[in-house]
């Protein structure tokens, strides 16, 4: 029967990820930028999702070291598991196949809440840069 992904998932897999990996998701920022917004339950985590992809960008470039390598680790699992079609519920799947990337998602958000908070108070106070990109 399938087990929808929770913290501890998402906690193992962050143990895998490689920085090769976290570059990986930066590269295909893109792409997991529109699996959020086309993606019925993903949808709702349009916003944290560029906030995940703000964060890996921001730690990539030595913008943000305040995180912990786990905490870019969890997010950098979480978008590789939304990028990948052939998770533990394929994406080819109408709706349902969203839905335990959007558990992954979640599990990550809850796993990862302080740091993600303490972000993004660095970066509301960060000065706007009209030439970097995003």
């Amino acid at each position: 029967m399938f087990k929808t992904p929770d913290e501890e998932f998402v906690k193992e897999g962050a143990e895998k990820v490689t920085p090769k990996e976290i570059e990986k998701v930066v590269e295909h920022a893109d792409e997991i930028r529109q699996q959020f917004q086309a993606r019925g339950p993903l949808k709702r985590f349009v916003e944290d999702g560029k906030t995940l992809m703000a964060l890996l960008k921001d730690w990539r470039r030595g913008n943000y070291r305040m995180a912990l390598y786990g905490t870019i680790a969890a997010a950098a699992f979480a978008l590789i598991y939304v990028l990948n079609p052939f998770d533990i519920v394929p994406d080819v799947l109408p709706f349902v196949g969203a839905l335990d990337d959007a558990a992954v998602v979640a599990a990550c958000l809850m796993l990862i809440e302080r740091d993600l908070f303490k972000y993004r108070n660095w970066k509301t106070n960060q000065p706007i840069d009209v030439d970097a990109k995003s």
